[in-house]
């Protein structure tokens, strides 16, 4: 579990960015947070894994032991133990493209190995195991000796997923995990992250409404700085009128439209129910 308690965060200049932002997010669920572009959500992102501090307020999170503990509070060993259980995927995937798949699994775990092991990259035949076993849950067990760098971005976002997977995290963060993802990877990437939801909170930001109204269970939406909803994942073009504003009509003018039906007999057909991106209620 983690919870965000009213955070705010400020530039140097005293300009505030997070404008008291909370919330709580518990197991089994997975929580999609949209909202306009500079609206704060990788920011709050930033302070629910300890990685920026916010000005005021605290984000407190459960660990495996079901120890309660304040991120903005901890420091040194504390801190580096609580993040070592936040898992955190990214847009650019944050891969070793020279390394092969199954070392960029294996190296999640660096952090939590004697700094000699580390050092020359000393892992037993039993962690290299679990991390091909983390990689054939992803589906990429068959590319775990491939070089990252040869890789889809589809593919290689499963490989971040499994790294992730493979430090075992109490709460799994997502920073726009499929923005650079074709429609088809992206659902893929989604309906992964999905079931591990059972096992982990998960919670990340997104900028495609019509796959998170699918796959999240709650969304958020930060506008300005402050949370402007939070609830269930039906969502209308009304709602979402008011959250983006002008940037929505743009964001509608670049949703990919269905092909009209045609009487060329090699017209290809219309996709099956549930896929593709489906429109928003009025």
């Amino acid at each position: 579990m983690i919870e965000a308690r009213n955070i705010t965060k400020s530039t140097k200049e005293g300009v505030p960015i997070l404008k008291g932002i909370s919330f709580k997010v518990e197991k089994g669920e997975f929580v999609g947070i949209l909202g306009p572009s500079g609206a704060g959500k990788t920011l709050t992102m930033r302070c629910l894994n300890g990685l920026t501090q916010p000005t005021t307020g605290e984000v407190v999170f459960t660990d495996h032991r079901n120890h309660a503990i304040n991120l903005t509070r901890s420091q040194g060993k504390e801190l580096r133990r609580a993040r070592q259980q936040i898992g955190v995927i990214f847009q650019g995937f944050n891969l070793v493209k020279r390394l092969s798949a199954i070392d960029n699994v294996l190296i999640g775990q660096l952090g939590n190995i004697n700094w000699l092991r580390s050092l020359f990259y000393g892992f037993t035949d039993r962690e290299a195991l679990l991390a091909l076993e983390t990689l054939e849950k992803v589906k990429v067990a068959h590319l775990a000796h491939r070089t990252v760098g040869s890789l889809s971005g589809g593919e290689m976002q499963r490989v971040a997923i499994a790294r992730a997977m493979y430090q075992q995290p109490a709460i799994m963060l997502a920073d726009e995990p499929i923005a650079n993802l074709d429609p088809s990877n992206a659902r893929k990437i989604m309906q992964l992250l999905k079931p591990l939801a059972e096992e982990m909170p998960i919670i990340g930001v997104f900028h495609q409404p019509e796959i998170i109204t699918e796959f999240c269970t709650r969304i958020i939406a930060i506008k300005d700085g402050r949370v402007v909803r939070d609830g269930g994942n039906g969502l209308t073009r009304a709602e979402m009128l008011d959250i983006y504003g002008a940037e929505w009509s743009e964001m509608e003018a670049h949703r990919p439209r269905e092909t009209p039906p045609t009487e060329n007999p090699l017209h290809q057909a219309p996709s099956a129910p549930g896929r593709g991106l489906r429109p928003l209620p009025a």
